[in-house]
C-alpha cells in the first residue's frame, strides 16, 4: 500500500510521460469524450453553441472567408466548427485521431447534406502541403502538447498553409495558470464513469511547475478487475510573449491577440487568449 500510495503522489518531470493517446483510442474513454463534446451545458470539451455560432461568423468575416476558401480545422472533433462552416459553404477538412469523434462527424454531415472532408489521423502526422487559407486549432489543444511535440505541430500547420495563409489557436494564459492550485483527491467512479465501464477508484493529483509554467492532473484509476492506469494530462500556459517566440521561431509573423477565437478583447488578466499569426515564406 505504501508504494501505491507513494506512486500516487510522485511528481515527475514535466512531460516526462505522454499519455494523452489512451484518451482517444480507447473505446470507452473515447465515446465518454464525445458525449462531453455534444453536451452543451458543460465545456470540458467544447465550447457551448453559442459562443461556437458566434466564432464561426466571427472568423469567416474577419478572414474574408468565401466559398474559394480553404480551411482546415486541426482537432476537429465531432465537427461542431467544421459543419457550420459547411453551412456558409467554406470548403473545409477536419483532422481528428478520435474514430468515435470522426464517424459522429460524418454521419452528421451525411444526415445535413453537408460536404466536408474528414481525415482520422493524428494530426502531427498529418502532411498536407499548401492546402489551406486558413488553418484553425481551437479549444486549447495546442496547450496539451509537449515543446517538442508544438514544435512539430507548427511544422505540420506552417506547411500546410498556402502562401500568406493565416492561421488561429487559443491557448491558456500565466493569469490561467496562477489561479490553478495544486491538490490532491480521490473518488468512486470519478467524473461518473468517464475512465472505464468497471467499478473503479479514480485519484488525481495537480501538480504545477512553476518554471515551465506547466500543470499536470495526473489520473490513477484502480479498477475492480486489478488493472491500474495511469494518464497524465499536461497544459502549457503561456503569455503573449512566449507565444510569440514559438511562433516567429516556427517561420510565422504575428498579426494579433484576441480574448478568444470569437474576437474578444485580448487581456492579460484572462485565462485565456487567441494569437492570429501569417505564414512567412523564406
Amino acid at each position: 500500500m505504501y508504494k501505491e500510495l507513494k506512486n500516487l503522489n510522485h511528481k515527475p518531470k514535466a512531460f516526462e510521460f505522454y499519455t494523452a493517446d489512451s484518451l482517444w483510442t480507447d473505446p470507452h474513454r473515447s465515446e465518454q469524450m464525445l458525449s462531453y463534446h455534444l453536451n452543451n451545458d458543460i465545456e470540458a470539451a467544447s465550447r457551448n453553441t453559442g459562443f461556437i455560432d458566434n466564432s464561426v461568423s466571427w472568423m469567416i468575416k474577419h478572414f474574408e472567408l468565401n466559398s474559394e476558401s480553404k480551411v482546415g480545422d486541426f482537432g476537429c472533433g465531432p465537427g461542431l466548427y467544421t459543419s457550420r462552416f459547411a453551412k456558409e459553404n467554406i470548403n473545409i477538412t477536419g483532422i481528428d485521431f478520435s474514430k468515435s469523434s470522426i464517424a459522429y462527424a460524418q454521419g452528421y454531415a451525411k444526415d445535413k447534406h453537408l460536404t466536408v472532408e474528414y481525415i482520422n489521423q493524428n494530426y502531427l502526422e498529418y502532411s498536407e502541403q499548401d492546402k489551406y487559407d486558413l488553418a484553425i486549432m481551437i479549444m486549447c489543444d495546442f496547450c496539451a502538447l509537449s515543446p517538442w511535440q508544438r514544435k512539430q505541430m507548427l511544422s505540420v500547420l506552417y506547411n500546410s498553409l498556402k502562401e500568406d495563409g493565416k492561421l488561429i489557436i487559443d491557448v491558456y494564459s500565466l493569469a490561467g495558470f496562477e489561479a490553478r492550485k495544486e491538490s490532491a483527491l480521490y473518488e468512486r467512479n470519478q467524473l461518473f464513469g468517464f475512465w472505464s465501464q468497471n467499478d473503479y477508484f479514480g485519484f488525481v493529483n495537480t501538480f504545477k511547475y512553476e518554471n515551465e509554467k506547466v500543470a499536470l492532473d495526473k489520473y490513477t484509476i484502480f479498477e475492480e478487475n486489478g488493472e491500474i492506469n495511469t494518464v497524465y494530462n499536461w497544459l502549457q500556459y503561456f503569455s503573449a510573449e512566449s507565444l510569440t517566440i514559438e511562433f516567429e521561431q516556427a517561420g510565422f509573423s504575428v498579426l494579433n491577440y484576441f480574448g478568444d477565437v470569437a474576437g474578444g478583447k485580448f487581456s492579460e488578466a484572462n485565462a485565456e487568449f487567441a494569437i492570429i499569426v501569417e505564414k512567412l515564406n523564406v
